[in-house]
């Protein structure tokens, strides 16, 4: 297979651009760095065509290197002709080779091999060449005792094993019936019997049919974990009429065995055979083969969900260069304090106690007001963990009692923080602080540039995924790590300020590598321009050319160095220099002028078109960060539990998690609410990140509280009383896809918490 020319084909593009593009990545360039500087060699592939290319081009080079290993294997038997090497050839998916290679894999003994050693193919191919023949009287010529055959109706089992084992390695045949099934299979889950209040949570499957071509990913992922938790059985029906299905694939086997007329005595024995090979070989391998692609497409897009999720968060609004309170909130072991300066140095720490037991409310104000004096703090980051409210009135105290202190307060999610807090990265940051305390500063930081600490946490630790520890977790990981990268090279990096957590996320730059970065900075102080990357050990030319574009130094030596201009495009703006007779310094943010220019006049052989236009774009605004203007939600106040809260409130939120069935929203009561995806907005929403982003600041109003399961149901309808119950969509069209028993409901979105809480 040509995998340049089918990457080609399925992108839409020329092979010109595709073999360019292969070209690069195998040199060791990234995503981010081709998208960006390499526009005229790949002619302008832009980052989500190379990260589907990147994809493809491993699945498809894996693909033929298990085609090679096919094709030795079969040649090496003796049995490879000409027609079986040009299927293997054509075969353009890994289930169609496999299939292709079944009848040649080497394999244990089987009951077919065993009746091959016992002389009983020639009967096979006897019953299967002539139909008038009658088995019984055929088969006695192949009794042998001493073979192991001591009767015609072995020598007969024998044959019909023979045949079964073809008739399950018929590639073609396989691949037909297994789209068949679906097309038309149903799964239906069933409670382990028994086990009825341990499943309690899987209560809406425990009588469950659905389409296995519908079930939605969050529904198959939920049942795979009932089933692998032995909690539900799983059952795959050919289709909606059991009996009628079983009985139309075996007919279809059996007439792949030319099977015409069943008066004939090897006819009807054949059609046997067909029953037998369908319920006993085909079936069960169908089976397995189609709830093994149910599974990887939910995971597929569990990771997609999750991907999105993350790339949002990480992409946030950045509170910016602010001296910053950290407060971790807790009850009984107290609220922990870390203060940062605008860079994120950690300036000050202490540990208050406001809450029962010791409700220290005034002396925790007291201690407050005087770190946020003394360190002239500007935002006061707010996690919002158990006791988040109670500490969030706590800062409002402060605010009336100390109304000559200028700040604002800010509730974040503290998600992986104490992941962060326990890690060995944050134990080389801050090796003689408390555990306890280190939350508290990633818990500030995370207010200042969300994607700079965030990268510090591992992805699967955010928690905005659903079922994220039921997907293939190097799938899970690689999938995460590109969001991870794409984000980081999208905004830059800051490489006098920079971690080496986040350092290690530019194009071209290894752990260690970003480590000796850092190191360099410590003992020689701030970069003041790019080239003297050049001088940080084992950062070579490669490594430079990679990474330059992405690191910033603010307020160096030169200008350009603080924008996404590569070094090697310097000359281009020099010859700017020289045809306008303007400084640098005069051209930046002088967006009237600089529109004015001609591109095509600073065009050369090594920098095309797009190039100067992007130069041309970066010199209106010198680094500028792609992330949205950061805004901060207030929480109602008076409402801070789920007790709190009144059908028909009108609430500001923030979406913390966004699912294929609808969003979470924190309103401020220590416990998300759902916004179904029916409820999302006054039209039909098809995908909920259409509607809503995770980290997005929304208005829901209160439909349905249900405190003693602590589930809130949410809208974000402009006028959602006036709604009717959600829509179960395509129910009259598909009354398969129903479960067959549901959980007594109360209200329009009960449903919603059935499907998600599992997940949750």
């Amino acid at each position: 297979m040509d995998v340049i020319q089918r990457i080609a084909e399925e992108l839409a593009v020329n092979v010109k651009q595709v073999s360019a593009a292969v070209n690069l990545l195998d040199e060791g360039a990234t995503v981010p760095f081709i998208s960006r500087y390499r526009k005229e060699v790949t002619g302008g592939l832009d980052d989500t065509q190379l990260r589907l290319l990147e994809e493809r081009l491993g699945y498809l080079r894996e693909l033929n290197a298990r085609r090679q290993t096919i094709l030795d294997s079969i040649s090496s038997q003796g049995k490879l002709t000409p027609e079986l090497e040009k299927a293997i050839i054509d075969a353009d998916t890994k289930t169609l080779l496999e299939d292709l290679y079944l009848p040649y894999k080497p394999k244990r003994r089987t009951k077919a091999q065993i009746a091959r050693e016992a002389g009983l193919e020639p009967l096979a191919d006897a019953l299967l060449d002539d139909r008038s023949l009658i088995p019984e009287q055929v088969a006695a010529g192949y009794i042998d005792a001493e073979k192991g055959v001591p009767d015609a109706a072995a020598a007969l089992d024998g044959a019909r094993q023979i045949i079964m084992e073809r008739i399950s390695e018929d590639a073609e045949l396989l691949a037909e019936l297994r789209e068949r099934i679906w097309q038309k299979g149903i799964v239906h889950a069933t409670v382990v019997t028994g086990k009825e209040q341990e499943a309690a949570k899987f209560k809406d499957y425990f009588d469950y049919e659905e389409a296995i071509n519908k079930i939605p990913s969050h529904r198959a992922l939920a049942l795979f974990r009932g089933r692998n938790e032995d909690l539900l059985n799983l059952t795959l029906k050919p289709g909606a009429d059991d009996k009628m299905e079983h009985d139309l694939c075996a007919q279809f086997v059996a007439r792949r065995l030319n099977i015409t007329d069943s008066s004939k005595p090897a006819d009807a024995w054949l059609a046997e055979t067909a029953r037998f090979a369908w319920k006993i070989k085909l079936y069960t391998r169908i089976d397995l083969d189609l709830k093994l692609r149910l599974r990887e497409a939910a995971e597929l897009e569990a990771i997609r969900v999750f991907a999105s999720n993350l790339r949002d968060l990480l992409l946030a609004a950045p509170a910016g260069p602010k001296a910053t309170m950290g407060l971790d909130p807790g009850i009984r072991t107290g609220v922990k304090v870390a203060v940062v300066d605008p860079t994120g140095k950690l300036l000050a720490t202490d540990t208050i106690y406001p809450h029962p037991p010791r409700k220290d409310w005034d002396g925790a104000i007291d201690t407050l007001a005087k770190l946020i004096q003394k360190h002239k703090v500007d935002l006061v980051s707010i996690g919002n963990g158990t006791g988040s409210r109670e500490t969030d009135q706590l800062v409002a105290d402060v605010m009336k009692r100390h109304s000559e202190l200028k700040f604002t307060k800010i509730t974040v999610s503290e998600a992986g923080a104490s992941v962060y807090s326990a890690s060995e990265l944050a134990a080389k940051e801050f090796p003689e602080l408390d555990v306890s305390l280190r939350g508290a500063v990633s818990i500030a930081r995370r207010l200042q540039d969300p994607l700079a600490e965030l990268v510090k946490i591992d992805p699967k630790s955010i928690g905005v995924g659903q079922y994220q520890h039921d997907v293939n977790q190097v799938q899970l990981a690689k999938g995460l790590d590109t969001v991870v990268e794409d984000c980081v090279n999208a905004v830059g990096v800051d490489v006098n300020t920079a971690s080496v957590a986040l350092l290690k996320q530019v194009s071209g730059l290894s752990a260690s590598i970003s480590e000796n970065i850092v190191a360099f900075r410590n003992e020689n102080g701030p970069f003041a321009n790019r080239k003297q990357l050049k001088k940080v050990p084992r950062l070579g030319d490669k490594a430079y050319e990679q990474a330059a574009g992405f690191l910033r130094i603010m307020n160096g030596d030169n200008p350009l160095d603080a924008s996404s201009v590569h070094p090697e495009a310097y000359p281009v703006v020099e010859a700017i220099i020289g045809d306008t007779g303007k400084s640098i310094r005069d051209l930046i943010g002088q967006s009237q002028f600089l529109r004015g220019l001609n591109p095509a006049n600073y065009t050369n052989e090594h920098f095309g078109l797009p190039t100067v236009t992007d130069i041309l774009q970066e010199l209106e605004k010198p680094g500028r960060d792609p992330r949205p203007e950061f805004k901060s939600v207030e929480f109602k106040a008076g409402i801070e539990k789920i007790t709190d809260l009144e059908v028909g409130m009108r609430l500001d939120g923030v979406v913390t998690n966004v699912a294929n069935f609808g969003a979470f929203v924190d309103i401020g009561v220590h416990q998300d609410g759902l916004v179904h995806i029916s409820h999302l907005s006054d039209s039909f929403v098809k995908d909920p990140r259409d509607a809503v982003k995770t980290g997005e600041m929304v208005k829901v109003t209160v439909l349905e509280v249900d405190v003693e399961r602590k589930r809130i149901s949410l809208s974000m309808k402009t006028n959602p009383e006036a709604s009717e119950a959600r829509p179960e969509r395509n129910n009259q069209k598909q009354a398969a896809h129903k479960p067959k028993q549901q959980a007594p409901v109360q209200g329009s979105m009960a449903r919603a918490f059935a499907k998600a809480r599992i997940s949750k």
